[in-house]
């Protein structure tokens, strides 16, 4: 059984603070504004006359100093003449650590030297008690809380009280925070993007007031190092607000309730705020003169920014934002380098995340190593599913393990796709459109080629994937698309909730899973009434014969996108007459894609009047078509092919919309580039056949880019005359 326990165990604290003091010194003086100062700064403080009523015994005491994290000892001319306070200090000093419990002296009116030696008037109070035993011991706790490091009240701010105070506070706040900061589970693996973070905020600098962006997809954790940041750090601020969840209150309170939430925060200014325009009045009336921290979490819209964070902060602020969307930082001018883009977790890091919370340490139980492993993998990096799945697992047997990882293969994680769908909604609805044919086809495919797939479906693509890698839904790196696996499963999801009825398969705007293709190509209603829009098919994987799938094709009357893959010997035998099984493809067909594809033409009956994109690498392929129309080809990919050439028997059309022509390795031997005015890119690498290449005066104008290796040049014609 996984344990729900671990050797390591952060001791909890009920108690912040607790305040060591004589009454008759300080307790209506320095203590009850040092004790007021740690209360409105939210710091839980003991106070004996605020926590133990009259009478209480020495032992409660005692649990309250177990019970606290740091001790203030205000040590003044009368405390060791108090022998409930020499009996604080004695147990303090046997509570404190240096590391778990600290201890910190605040020198009122003696002198340190007097506390370490007992010398002066503290030496006198001592002599006075009569317990000599008892006195050992005093002397001994005094001697070592006197050698720790503390404050000296004469030597902060000239002796100013207030001011000491202040300083004291805040040197408090800060230990605080960074406790915050070490002992957060779920901080667990950030701690490199914790310090990226320090870094951009370039605490210390007399330098503008400076915007920090932090962005990323739902779950990543821009909350949480938003949240720890500003623990860590508030306590150097004049006036600080943590603004949450901007998207969802502004919808449901309106802009102004997170006005008025700022300057109450940072100004203790209550008043109503009428309307988004009054409340911009009033901060720019008031928030210039305070060195304000402020965060601004989940936002996702540029007007949320313009009403809560405009130019009106002081030099030295700092206005941190988290956000999904980067275009939301840079449309309100966030520094590109005070951008972080958070990062998934490593292996390592994951794994040490996914421990603390199955089995509340860094490494996993013995025995469930290989497990662990299965989960962190299924996460890839995703801190929100590291966190539920290791909660969900705490405690449980090895067979539910098992059972939970194995469901994962197809049911997703209910909170994580919560998360993420936020970012799917936010999408304008052609936006959407590309997100699912990303998440089902194009995930992995180079940046360019996924461009020429959706624009040949009228998608204007460019500007779609820019969206979507906005809006960390997509990456792109090395030229390549990139789509997180739990993103993707979301897409996948998606689809399967089009339809009231999901297992309908006939109803999927689009299928790339192999079986649910099986399923719905061996029922003849099912393709009839089909509204599937794209299709990615494996073919070596498919169980039904060949026939039926060619044949079965054009029934989806709707498809725009067909890609076929993996056709190999196993799938059609070398002897098979693939002409003569009447294949057929929807007159739909936007794109379609068929490696090796087994025809020596396409389907007499497939008129391509809406083919966009035709990618038949490897091919048996000797002619295209027979007359019909093709006005809006735009990209032909025919490498490797038996193709010969383009024209029709007696017959030549223009192609005025092609672009991209490959002919790479190809068996072409004439190639008429007039039928071709408009082509911006030629491959005729290794056409070892080309003979005559016939490219009349301006055919070649939008031409950038041609490809000629290969070819035999000592016999090759090049010419602009069709009599040549």
């Amino acid at each position: 059984m996984a344990s729900s326990s671990t050797s390591y165990n952060q001791k909890g604290f009920k108690y912040q603070v607790f305040l060591s003091f004589t009454g008759e010194d300080t307790r209506k003086t320095f203590v009850d504004h040092l004790y007021a100062s740690l209360k409105q700064k939210g710091i839980h403080t003991f106070r004996d006359n605020e926590e133990l009523e009259k009478g209480k015994r020495i032992d409660e005491l005692f649990k309250a100093i177990e019970e606290s994290r740091f001790f203030i000892i205000v040590f003044s001319k009368n405390y060791a003449s108090s022998s409930w306070c020499l009996k604080e200090i004695t147990k303090i000093m046997e509570c404190q650590d240096g590391n778990q419990q600290i201890a910190y002296p605040l020198f009122y009116g003696v002198e340190p030297s007097d506390i370490r030696h007992q010398t002066g008037p503290v030496g006198r109070a001592i002599a006075k008690h009569k317990d000599n035993e008892q006195i050992k011991k005093w002397e001994k706790a005094l001697e070592g809380a006197g050698n720790l490091v503390g404050w000296d009240l004469k030597n902060i701010a000239n002796g100013h009280e207030a001011q000491a105070i202040t300083k004291i506070v805040e040197e408090i706040s800060l230990k605080l925070g960074s406790i915050h900061l070490v002992n957060d589970e779920h901080l667990i693996g950030m701690e490199q993007r914790m310090q990226a973070l320090e870094a951009s905020l370039g605490m210390g600098l007399k330098d503008k007031a400076r915007m920090i962006g932090i962005k990323g997809m739902g779950g990543i954790g821009k909350t949480t190092l938003a949240r720890a940041i500003f623990d860590q750090v508030s306590s150097h601020f004049e006036g600080s607000s943590f603004v949450a969840d901007i998207r969802e209150v502004s919808k449901k309170k309106g802009l102004e309730s997170l006005q008025q939430q700022i300057l109450s925060d940072v100004l203790k200014d209550e008043r109503i705020v009428g309307s988004v325009n009054d409340g911009k009045r009033i901060m720019r009336t008031r928030l210039p003169y305070k060195k304000l921290l402020l965060v601004l979490d989940d936002v996702d819209d540029t007007k949320q920014l313009e009403a809560l964070a405009g130019d009106w902060f002081k030099d030295g602020s700092r206005i941190i934002i988290t956000t999904r969307d980067e275009k939301v930082l840079l449309s309100h001018r966030v520094n590109e380098k005070w951008i972080h883009d958070v990062d998934f977790l490593s292996d390592e890091e994951a794994i040490r995340l996914f421990s603390w919370f199955a089995f509340r340490r860094y490494i996993p139980d013995q025995g469930y190593e290989e497990l662990a492993a299965r989960v962190v993998h299924y996460a890839d990096g995703l801190p929100l599913t590291i966190r539920v799945l290791g909660s969900h697992l705490c405690g449980e047997k090895e067979d539910v393990w098992r059972d939970a990882i194995k469901r994962l293969e197809t049911i997703p994680l209910r909170e994580t796709v919560d998360v993420l769908e936020i970012s799917y909604n936010s999408l304008e609805d052609d936006h959407k459109e590309i997100f699912l044919d990303v998440a089902c086809f194009l995930n992995g495919l180079s940046h360019e080629f996924a461009i020429r797939i959706l624009e040949s479906c009228g998608f204007h693509a460019t500007y779609g994937l820019r969206i979507l890698e906005h809006k960390s839904l997509v990456t792109i790196s090395d030229g390549r698309l990139g789509m997180h696996d739990t993103v993707q499963e979301l897409g996948k999801n998606i689809i399967r909730r089009e339809h009231p009825h999901p297992h309908e398969l006939n109803k999927h705007s689009r299928l790339s899973n192999t079986e649910e293709i099986v399923e719905l190509l061996s029922d003849d209603e099912g393709t009839a009434t089909s509204t599937c829009i794209g299709l990615m098919m494996p073919l070596v994987l498919c169980e039904l014969s060949p026939e039926i799938i060619i044949q079965k094709l054009g029934n989806l009357k709707k498809l725009r996108y067909l890609c076929v893959l993996g056709n190999d010997s196993d799938c059609f035998p070398s002897d098979w007459k693939f002409d003569e099984m009447k294949p057929s493809f929807p007159n739909s067909l936007q794109y379609l894609i068929w490696d090796k594809y087994p025809g020596f033409s396409l389907p007499h009956t497939f008129r391509a009047k809406n083919l966009v994109g035709l990618e038949l690498t490897e091919s048996k392929i000797t002619q295209l078509w027979e007359s019909r129309e093709r006005k809006k080809l735009k990209f032909f990919h025919l490498g490797n092919s038996n193709l010969r050439t383009l024209r029709e028997r007696g017959e030549r059309k223009v192609l005025d919309k092609l672009r991209f022509l490959d002919l790479k390795n190809s068996k072409v031997r004439t190639l008429d580039l007039g039928m071709t005015p408009n082509l911006e890119r030629l491959g005729l690498e290794g056409c070892h056949d080309l003979e005559k290449i016939y490219a009349p005066a301006g055919c070649l104008k939008r031409l950038i880019y041609i490809d000629l290796r290969g070819c035999p040049w000592k016999h090759l014609w090049l010419t602009t005359s069709k009599r040549s």
